[in-house]
């Protein structure tokens, strides 16, 4: 499983919608509207870097609205749930 977080720059009067959006797309499993340098924050699980790579590049950046993204590849989860037994639920 990969696992990464896209920081986005979006425009101001499209968060919202831009974020219902972004939770709708397969992969994509939490979107939080943030304060700070950035607008939304998405965590993508995925099952391969091609995945990760197709969903950025084809589905993330290039809706109307989105500004900019930078992607966080995730090397280590550390957390006291089992995240992997969580998300591969039908995987």
């Amino acid at each position: 499983m990969v696992t990464a977080i896209v920081l986005m720059t979006v425009d101001g009067k499209r968060v919202n919608q831009i974020a219902e959006t972004l939770a709708g797309i397969q992969g994509i499993s939490e979107c939080y509207s943030v304060g700070g340098s950035y607008d939304l924050v998405a965590i993508i699980r995925v099952p391969h870097n091609a995945d990760l790579a197709t969903l950025v590049t084809e589905h993330i950046a290039p809706l109307d609205g989105v500004l900019s993204t930078e992607t966080l590849l995730a090397f280590k989860a550390h957390s006291k749930h089992d995240l992997e037994a969580m998300f591969a639920v039908g995987l």
